[in-house]
Parts: C-alpha cells; structure tokens; sequence
C-alpha cells in the first residue's frame, strides 16, 4: 500500500502527516528540472515563426551565454518562454512564477514583464501601445528588461543563427533549478 496522509482536511494533519508529504514534495522538486526540460522539449514546433519556440529559447540563451551572462540569467533566457506551454495568454507571468523560488528578484522581474516591454517590436501592428513598458519606466530593472529583450529576446528568430544544444544548456538548468536552490515565496535567491 502507498503511503497516505491520514487526513481528508489539512486542519486535522498531524506532524507525521506533514512528514511524509515532505519526502513526496522532495521527489517532485528532484524532478522539476526534468518537467522544465521537457517543456522545453515540447516547444519544439512550429508556430508561425521561421524557427521553433525551443529554437528561439535556445538563441535567446546563446546569446546571453557569448555575451558573458551569469549562468541564472542564461537560464532565464532558455526558459523565458515556457508559460507558452501552460498559458500564452500571460506567458511571462506563468514563466516568472514558475522560476520565481529559484531566481533573484531582477531576473524575475525581468521574467515577468519581457512580454509588455516586447510588444516595443509589435504592438503598433496590431493596435496596441508599443510605450506600455513606459509605466515602469521609473522601476530599478527597467533598463535590465529593455536590454533583455534587445539583446536576447526580440532578435532570436533567425533560423540561420548557430546555437547552443539543450545538451550544452541542460547542466545549467539542473544548477538553477536544484533543490536546494528553493526559497521561500517572499525570498529570492542573491
């Protein structure tokens, strides 16, 4: 038999309860890395662009790995992207709550508005404010956001350009998202 908590409202869990879950919430954190890669993987199709959402991650990474990044912000440029696996409708959210317990407060700033400060490139073609990232303009990592997505963001649809392999990137991830990484949710990582 599997083990199972003894109780049908959490009120009413004892301390071993909470025990026993924390060794199945260890496992899951173990394989977070895992389910993120495989995100990454699914991405892999076409969508309209001349290269893959995985192959657009993968430049967006490459570029920010030549350009001498820190290996946190390397990692937030292959995964930008992947609340389009779970949401496109607010994607960078999605993706910054979801690195948001392995990443410092810049990166998930920046992770989480890359998708207003983005529409700069596009909004105008589709009757939207392309200034919308103007109403932070005052905020500490207004800057970190705009070059994010100059740099590494907005340019990373060439299907010509020689990237980096998940393969290359892969230990990386498996560093940020190590367990031992998580934080409580009103803390970051420095």
């Amino acid at each position: 038999m599997t083990d199972t908590v003894g109780f049908t409202a959490m009120a009413d869990g004892t301390a071993d309860d909470y025990r026993l879950l924390a060794r199945y919430e260890d496992a899951e954190l173990a394989r977070f890395p895992d389910r993120v890669l495989g995100w990454l993987r699914a991405m892999d199709d076409h969508t309209g662009y001349r290269v893959t959402r995985l192959e657009h991650s993968l430049q967006a990474a490459t570029r920010a790995h030549r350009a001498g990044e820190d290996e946190e912000t390397v990692v937030c440029a292959l995964l930008h992207d992947i609340g389009d696996v779970l949401s496109p409708a607010n994607h960078s959210e999605v993706a910054a709550a979801v690195l948001r317990p392995y990443v410092s407060e810049r990166n998930h700033w920046v992770l989480a508005h890359h998708g207003v400060f983005q529409g700069k490139y596009w909004f105008h073609h589709v009757g939207a404010d392309p200034d919308a990232r103007e109403r932070w303009a005052d905020h500490p990592w207004y800057q970190d956001c705009v070059d994010f997505c100059a740099r590494y963001d907005q340019n990373s649809f060439d299907p010509d350009h020689p990237s980096e392999s998940l393969a290359f990137f892969e230990p990386m991830v498996r560093r940020i998202l190590a367990p031992e990484r998580v934080t409580a949710p009103d803390q970051a990582p420095t």
